[in-house]
């Protein structure tokens, strides 16, 4: 069993080491679930959904969408693989980061579960992004956490939402919703997650002011 510390410091982003050949029981994606309707939303509003894809085809639908949007990425020349080119030792990392992705955007579709949280978003005008985003966000993450202890790796994705209203289209989710993120989740192989290298506290920290 981990403890809470060992949970939030080893929940990392599994891309290469999902197991595309093992079924996920709905069951235990509902688990998860459960979990994360304890996260807070504003107000206590409560306004998520949650669109659990795990039919072939529609995988494959969205994963083509995420496919066209990753060779966007790709192209951009701003992709993680590419940042930081003057420090070695991040650059490294980096090109490590890169490589998983475009794994990821290569199997997309043979992940069995594709996780779609969404909130009722009405008007999205620059005065409601905190509050919005702030109210779906925490909950995506403890099913993130909530799948990490239950042996199922996951991924934070948003490169689909470039295509957002042709996957609500194709998944029926109704106007007024927004997309939060795409969650790929799916059993991890090995498990030797570990915490990951980050820059040192005192470099970003800030008491009374900047």
């Amino acid at each position: 069993m981990l403890t809470p510390d060992e949970l939030l410091t080893t929940t990392r982003s599994v891309r290469k080491r999902l197991d595309l050949t093992r079924p996920v029981p709905l069951s235990l994606v509902r688990e998860c679930l459960e979990i994360a309707l304890q996260a807070p939303s504003g107000s206590n509003r409560q306004d998520w959904h949650w669109v659990v894809v795990t039919d072939a085809a529609k995988r494959k639908a969205v994963a083509d969408f995420y496919s066209d949007s990753w060779e966007r990425y790709i192209a951009s020349g701003r992709s993680a693989g590419e940042l930081y080119a003057d420090d070695p030792a991040r650059s490294a990392v980096q090109q490590r980061i890169g490589d998983s992705g475009q794994h990821l955007a290569d199997h997309l579709a043979e992940v069995p579960v594709l996780l779609i949280p969404c909130i009722r978003a009405g008007s999205l005008s620059a005065g409601n992004q905190a509050g919005l985003w702030g109210s779906i966000l925490p909950a995506v993450w403890s099913y993130m956490l909530a799948a990490r202890a239950r042996g199922l790796g996951t991924a934070w994705t948003t490169l689909h939402l470039r295509h957002e209203r042709a996957i609500s289209d194709l998944l029926g989710i109704p106007g007024g919703f927004a997309q939060a993120a795409l969650i790929p989740t799916a059993y991890y192989t090995g498990d030797t997650f570990k915490p990951a290298s980050r820059q040192p506290l005192d470099e970003v920290l800030h008491i009374d002011s900047w």
